[in-house]
């Protein structure tokens, strides 16, 4: 039997190693999904950059952004625990400052 292998698809094994390389701190995750939970639009202008006992605190570019998202927290928070596969937010803080992805 030779030793070769067929060739895979780079793709997989990059998912691979991402995923064994990925932090498995509760913000990674959350940060992690959080475009696929909030939307491209929200997440250019917010960004979660904290968690602690269940409150995840999410930095907004704007008060506007801030007001607005106080709004759809119920169903972000529902979001991030179904994408998470688990209840780990409770509450989401929206503050005005600048996150790592805004600048």
């Amino acid at each position: 039997m030779s030793p070769y292998r067929e060739p895979r698809q780079i793709a997989e094994a990059l998912a691979r190693v991402t995923a064994k390389a990925a932090p498995a701190t509760t913000i990674a995750r959350l940060q992690g999904c959080w475009e696929t939970v909030a939307g491209p639009v929200i997440a250019a202008e917010a960004e979660p950059v904290s968690e602690r006992s269940g409150v995840v605190t999410v930095a907004c570019r704007s008060a506007v952004w801030a007001n607005e998202l106080e709004l759809l927290a119920p169903g972000l928070v529902k979001g991030l625990n179904e994408a998470l596969g688990t209840e780990v937010v409770g509450t989401l803080r929206f503050v005005v400052g600048r996150s790592g992805r805004n600048g």
